[in-house]
């Protein structure tokens, strides 16, 4: 799989995950597939599991993509994940392994005030 293969992938993913389409959102991930999420510290093994963990989130998700980078076997999208309109602003590290998702790690902040003792070098972005 070349790298515009894996970026209409990547396309397909998040606009199903926007649209909670859980089946075609998990169609990139290996059956073996693991994902973890640090802050948390929880892994889930396995694509049925990945799927179903996401399918029994009670929020209402949405998703934007900020955007995707990556090269190769490992590609990165940064993303803003609203949950029941509450923002925050995720980074996704997916390891490709024959053209499927094998290993993902997700990463989640949520927003914070500007310092003020920055403010006169800052310029404000949405």
């Amino acid at each position: 799989m070349n790298g515009h293969d894996i970026r209409a992938a990547l396309d397909r993913h998040w606009a199903a995950s926007d649209a909670n389409d859980f089946e075609a959102e998990h169609q990139i991930y290996r059956d073996d597939a693991v994902l973890d999420y640090p802050q948390s510290g929880e892994r889930i093994v396995g694509r049925h599991n990945i799927q179903s963990s996401r399918a029994a989130q009670p929020n209402q998700k949405r998703f934007s993509v900020r955007r995707i980078i990556g090269a190769g076997n490992l590609w990165i999208t940064e993303y803003v994940l609203t949950y029941d309109g509450v923002p925050s602003y995720t980074v996704s590290i997916m390891e490709f392994l024959d053209s499927e998702v094998a290993r993902e790690t997700q990463y989640f902040g949520d927003p914070f005030e500007p310092g003020p003792s920055r403010a006169q070098w800052v310029e404000r972005i949405s």
